[in-house]
């Protein structure tokens, strides 16, 4: 039997429905998360969910619950699910209300729901690198926000998955912003560069828990705008998500990157990266990339 958590409350996921007006499924009027498990425990959850606090309130919803309820209420989810590796979804829109473009007015209260997804991590795709493609940046201006809207995103990923690659990297113009589903890095003279974090990315936890351990481990980094060009010439490429890791790019629209393998510090970063999740939630078993 598997559980979900609706309102506060853990029941039988079977039985965790809402509403035909609720505004997520009308207006995709929402945010959402989704956190990585490793062991049985969350990885980096007090960032995630302070981006979903942040995004809560970048669109007037008051979350239901503090930080700590919801750990407390995640934790609770992971256990009564049995849940070793895998990820947890959560989401909370504005609520339930007769469909009207305006904001609901009265004693609205938000839907939080939250489940779990059993999933080992992408151990063939994290040694052997994966194809990309490239494609224009169709997508609202505020991506800082992690919305329920994702219908750029989705035609961005179906656009990769129909050419038989991973991920698409979108840009605006001849500028990178990030892929449908990840933030994208490339080396550049030793340095990694990947997009700083403003309105036209969304702010991945583990890019912060990349250039972190670029910054603890004397990799030099810079946060900004890079373009095609440098993409195309740049020395290694990959991306970066809460289920993909640090995933080496190795071609882009068919076109190998460098020696079309695996570059040496996205390697490095690897390694490193699989140290920070054992150092929060203990040893992995499945480590062999």
């Amino acid at each position: 039997m598997e559980f979900a958590l609706l309102n506060g409350e853990i029941i039988e996921r079977s039985q965790a429905k809402v509403d035909v007006e609720d505004r997520g499924y009308q207006f995709g009027d929402g945010i959402y998360e989704v956190i990585r498990v490793y062991n049985g425990k969350m990885f980096t959850a007090a960032e995630h969910l302070s981006r979903f606090k942040r995004s809560s309130e970048s669109i007037g919803i008051t979350l239901p619950f503090s930080s700590l309820e919801l750990t407390e209420m995640l934790n609770e989810l992971i256990i009564k699910n049995n849940l070793n590796t895998g990820n947890i979804y959560m989401q909370v829109t504005r609520g339930v209300a007769p469909r009207n473009h305006l904001f609901p007015t009265g004693n609205v209260v938000p839907t939080l729901t939250a489940y779990t997804i059993n999933g080992v991590r992408p151990l063939e795709n994290l040694k052997s690198g994966v194809k990309t493609i490239l494609t224009e940046d169709i997508r609202w201006l505020r991506c800082d926000i992690k919305s329920l809207n994702l219908l750029g995103n989705l035609l961005a990923k179906q656009k990769a998955s129909e050419q038989g690659c991973f991920e698409a990297i979108q840009h605006r113009g001849q500028d990178v912003t990030e892929g449908s589903s990840s933030n994208i890095f490339i080396v550049k003279n030793g340095t990694v560069i990947t997009h700083e974090s403003n309105h036209l990315i969304l702010k991945g936890i583990t890019k912060d828990v990349i250039l972190n351990l670029c910054m603890k481990n004397n990799i030099p980094v810079q946060e900004r705008t890079f373009s095609l060009a440098e993409l195309e010439e740049a020395e290694e490429v990959f991306l970066s998500s809460t289920t993909a890791e640090v995933m080496p790019i190795i071609e882009i629209d068919g076109k190998k990157v460098k020696s079309g393998i695996p570059g040496p510090l996205t390697c490095k970063l690897q390694d490193l990266f699989q140290k920070e999740i054992e150092r929060q939630c203990g040893v992995l078993v499945d480590n062999e990339i």
